[in-house]
């Protein structure tokens, strides 16, 4: 019988391994799964490589892994904002590693990898620093540079409900970068706040087929304080 729940979180991340490929959904704070990320920093793995959208918030979640040490380069199109103190630090003491990458072609990259694309050409980054070194063609009268997939040995994303089969629902900007990622990488590990029995969920609203899914983990639902009022559901 195939069930993919896991029964906690240091479950579902056993064998990590030193220097791993690790993709982290998220785009700003919305589908960052922390629940996820607080068990990879338990877990131990160093020299990792992340791939994200941003390089961390404040000290929580993946700013906290960075300052761990643990993390030997991060590949994101959006590294600093007003509270990326951790990886402004690292980053200008030279024991962090960026790779900048616009976030259209990282998604794209990401997505290539797990299409099975082995390269594709792009003009986004075409004439600024972000194109030195690689590749470049005219195509129908424009400049495009070639990029080259990126692939993983982890993703940890964030999905709204889920079966022990794998599949995955995501709640609305939650989704951003879950679905390729888990395309992309070798294991995948997501974190829902629902269990659905087999066949609750409808097909037409699968996202994330179980194929690409290999474990499950059920985090309870965590109230938020909102401005103005003294919590929100």
């Amino acid at each position: 019988m195939i069930n993919k729940i896991a029964l906690s979180v240091a479950d579902a991340l056993g064998g990590v391994k030193d220097g791993a490929t690790v993709m982290i959904g998220g785009f700003g704070t919305a589908g960052i799964p922390n629940e996820l990320i607080e068990g990879l920093l338990a877990q131990g793995a160093k020299d990792l490589t992340v791939v994200n959208n941003n390089a961390g918030n404040g000290e929580a979640g993946l700013a906290a892994l960075l300052k761990t040490g643990r993390v030997r380069k991060v590949i994101c199109s959006f590294p600093r904002q007003s509270d990326s103190h951790v990886f402004d630090a690292l980053y200008r003491s030279g024991k962090l590693e960026l790779e900048l990458v616009p976030q259209g072609n990282l998604s794209e990259r990401i997505r290539a990898a797990g299409a099975g694309i082995g390269a594709f050409y792009t003009p986004t980054g075409f004439g600024t620093e972000l194109a030195k070194g690689k590749e470049c063609r005219e195509i129908n009268g424009r400049n495009h540079i070639l990029e080259y997939p990126i692939d993983g040995d982890l993703a940890l994303i964030k999905a709204e409900r889920g079966d022990r089969w794998g599949n995955l629902v995501y709640r609305m900007a939650a989704r951003n970068f879950g679905p390729v990622m888990a395309m992309a990488c070798a294991k995948t590990v997501a974190s829902v706040h629902e269990i659905a029995e087999l066949g609750e969920l409808d097909p037409e609203n699968i996202v994330t087929p179980g194929i690409f899914v290999h474990r499950i983990v059920r985090i309870e639902r965590q109230a938020t304080q909102a401005v103005g009022s003294r919590k929100a559901p």
